[in-house]
Formats: C-alpha cells, sequence, structure tokens
C-alpha cells in the first residue's frame, strides 16, 4: 500500500484535490447546474485556491451592509456570489458550443486552449 505523504494531502497544496481550472477570466461560460442552469456569463474573476469563480449578472444575493465608506447609504445591495468551477462549462468563441478544452503545444512552445468540438485555439 502506498503512503499518503504531507505534500499529497486533499486541498489546495496538495496533489490528490489539485483541479485543473482552465478556464480564465473573461471567458464566457454556460451554467450547467443549479439555480441558474442554462444561462451564460462573462468570468468576473477566479479563485484556483477553492476552485470557484465569480461570474457577470450569475447567482445573485442580497447582502446586507452597513454604512461604511464604501457604502455610505448602507441597506440591502445585490451582488455576485462565487459558483463552483465545476457547475460551468466554457464556451467556445469561435463555434459558440459549451465544450470541455484541451491543451497544446504551438510550434513556439507556447501552450494553449483548444475546443475539443471545433479544434480551434481558444486563446492565443
Amino acid at each position: 500500500m502506498e503512503r499518503v505523504y504531507k505534500n499529497n494531502l486533499f486541498g489546495p497544496g496538495g496533489a490528490l484535490g489539485a483541479m485543473s481550472l482552465g478556464i480564465k477570466k473573461n471567458d464566457t461560460v454556460l451554467i450547467i447546474s443549479g439555480k441558474e442552469k442554462d444561462k451564460r456569463g462573462r468570468v468576473l474573476s477566479v479563485n484556483p485556491s477553492k476552485n470557484m469563480l465569480l461570474i457577470e449578472r450569475i447567482n445573485i444575493i442580497k447582502k446586507h451592509m452597513r454604512p461604511s465608506r464604501k457604502y455610505a447609504q448602507g441597506g440591502i445591495i445585490e451582488k455576485e456570489a462565487p459558483l463552483h468551477i465545476s457547475n460551468v462549462m466554457l464556451i467556445c468563441p469561435k463555434c459558440s458550443k459549451p465544450t470541455r478544452m484541451s491543451s497544446t503545444m504551438l510550434s513556439g512552445g507556447k501552450k494553449v486552449r483548444v475546443c475539443r468540438k471545433c479544434k480551434e485555439v481558444i486563446d492565443q
């Protein structure tokens, strides 16, 4: 039986729990599960340590805020809440279909994402 050492533990620093994100800021994604299913949105930010995404106008919550310098009036504020990366799927900008992606090395040695449906390079 193989031993599990400290550097192989589940979590952001370990190899067992590492999830390849593959989704970057400003990508368009499709929500595939949850209350916002079948909606599309643009990624505002990515948190790789928690595998979470913040998507524009998706998963809106209401937060009660006290008056502060940022929110002088205070009150109820609507803002986006993060979604887990497993609940979204990248939309290819070329074929406009939700797709999984693969990665390929270009001739210059640069690693790029490739659409598995249309075989086009997603980012350059």
